[in-house]
């Protein structure tokens, strides 16, 4: 039985379903949702802004309200209450650095850069990588 799952989470259709998935699956579970800002790019936008904020902690937090609040909300649709995380640099490293916290880690198959020519066919960049490198069983849900 599971105790701790982690759910990184973005703006994107698949990760709203990882939450639905581990909520509805592990309902003994307590169940942290992870955001990460500050996504490195080509142009290092995100990232470069972030380190321009005066207070680096409350931008971030600033950033990620619009997923937690559909996070909670597909919480309260379930009836369960989560936890939230904020992570600031490339999500899969935040996410593998994090997993050994967790029983397991429960991520959408794509992020919200689906529609970018490098993501791969059946699984995008970052849930491959999670699930090559974590340290823990990670279940992606597309």
């Amino acid at each position: 039985m599971l105790s701790n799952v982690l759910v990184p989470m973005d703006d994107s259709e698949p990760a709203g379903r990882a939450l639905e998935y581990a909520l509805e699956n592990h309902p003994d579970a307590d169940v942290t949702v992870l955001h990460v800002v500050g996504v490195p790019s080509m142009m290092m936008g995100d990232a470069v802004a972030l380190t321009l904020e005066d207070d680096l902690s409350e931008a971030a937090a600033e950033r990620a309200e619009p997923v937690f609040e559909r996070a909670h909300d597909i919480a309260d649709e379930l009836d369960r209450e989560i936890e939230t995380i904020v992570g600031v640099g490339h999500p899969a490293r935040n996410v593998i650095d994090r997993a050994d916290d967790y029983d397991t880690v429960i991520l959408g198959s794509h992020g919200s850069d689906r529609g970018r020519a490098t993501r791969r066919f059946l699984v995008g960049n970052v849930a491959e990588t999670v699930s090559k490198r974590a340290a823990v069983p990670v279940t992606i849900v597309r």
